[in-house]
């Protein structure tokens, strides 16, 4: 049997997968960063939650009812308010103050609806809501299952059209040049459309399994936009591929990272981590740029510190003994400065993201 925790943290990572996917979407066909994105999880939430309370269907009907209503709502946003605000000129800034704002009506829409389930319905615990009951096959929860092959689908659907499809080809040519995909008679427009349908529609999906690993809220979907953000910024914003590399990083060690700081890693595996601080200093100190050569020699030497104070014998440092030991549950309101680090060490050493790096390089093989 595949331990608990580890279970929890794949279907974790593969759930900001496709929420990674989705804001990436997003990003790549308006370049406005969206700080709503996370209503769109809400939607799918609350569209489980009721499926299972109002209608007595189960979560995953109610996650395909959230894939179906976030897309309809993500187009929405889209087409009346982006849209016309970018027709009319407006700034990157004022953009992304209007999605803070299409976030903020979200609150009061839910606000609204949680009302009406707890006092017309009689459901009490619509506004804050304990995990959704999940069926077993196997000794494994259907979550489990579910999570990881609907991450595998979504991938090879989307490499699928981006490949073997006019359309997907029309999708890529919208994003990469605009002004050209017009010329060439693409209907940027309608692509724009379908990218935030998918989009929302992913959110949604991913809000409806979420149900089934936590308790949700009418807070749940915007307070997770950190390790979106840092999820699709790992994986370089512009890549759906790498979004989804970038959501497995983050989601799998939010949930492993917290347990090991809160537990401890034990000596193995504060040994582990400390040859991936030397090792990855190591390699950041041979880069060109002297930022990244300062950051590289900072991670080299906290590395070997960890090592030197190991082969010690007992760890009496601060950091190495509580990497060995842990730092107590303390750690747990601290859960969403894991992705957050990760986020700003990815944005001052690889900027563009990881599927910016050109592996043959770094490896030494690349012909000049």
């Amino acid at each position: 049997m595949v331990p608990e925790y580890l279970l929890s943290a794949l279907v974790y990572a593969c759930l900001f997968a496709m929420m990674a996917m989705g804001l990436t979407l997003t990003y790549m066909t308006t370049k406005v960063p969206n700080f709503a994105f996370g209503d769109f999880v809400t939607i799918g939430i609350y569209s489980s939650y009721t499926a299972v309370r109002v209608f007595n269907l189960n979560p995953y009907e109610g996650s395909g009812l959230g894939f179906i209503v976030g897309a309809m709502v993500s187009a929405v946003m889209y087409l009346a308010v982006l849209r016309p605000l970018a027709r009319r000129g407006s700034s990157l800034v004022s953009l992304m103050i209007a999605t803070f704002g299409v976030d903020i009506g979200f609150v009061g829409i839910y606000e609204i609806y949680t009302n009406y389930l707890q006092y017309d319905l009689g459901h009490i615990d619509a506004p804050n809501f304990y995990a959704l009951n999940d069926f077993s096959l196997g000794g494994y929860a259907g979550v489990d299952l579910v999570a990881p092959l609907s991450v595998a689908v979504i991938v090879v659907s989307i490499y699928l059209l981006f490949t073997r499809t006019k359309f997907g080809v029309a999708m890529r040519a919208a994003v990469e040049n605009p002004p050209l995909a017009r010329v060439l008679g693409i209907n940027v427009d309608m692509v724009a459309t379908v990218s935030w349908m998918l989009a929302g529609g992913f959110a949604g999906y991913a809000g409806g399994l979420l149900t089934l690993l936590l308790p949700g809220g009418t807070a749940t979907g915007s307070n997770l936009i950190v390790e979106i953000f840092s999820s699709s910024v790992l994986g370089g914003l512009t890549s759906i591929f790498g979004a989804c590399v970038g959501g497995l990083i983050i989601g799998g060690s939010e949930i492993l990272g917290t347990l090991g700081l809160g537990l401890g890693f034990g000596t193995a595996g504060a040994i582990i981590i400390a040859v991936i601080f030397l090792l990855g200093g190591i390699a950041l100190i041979r880069r060109p740029k002297l930022r990244v050569k300062v950051a590289g020699g900072v991670f080299a030497a906290l590395g070997l510190w960890i090592l030197v104070d190991m082969a010690a014998g007992f760890p009496v440092d601060f950091v190495s003994y509580e990497l060995v030991n842990g730092f107590g549950p303390n750690v747990t309101p601290f859960q969403q400065a894991i992705p957050l680090l990760i986020m700003v060490i990815t944005l001052l050493v690889i900027p563009q993201g990881l599927f910016s790096i050109n592996i043959k390089r770094l490896l030494g093989r690349e012909k000049r």
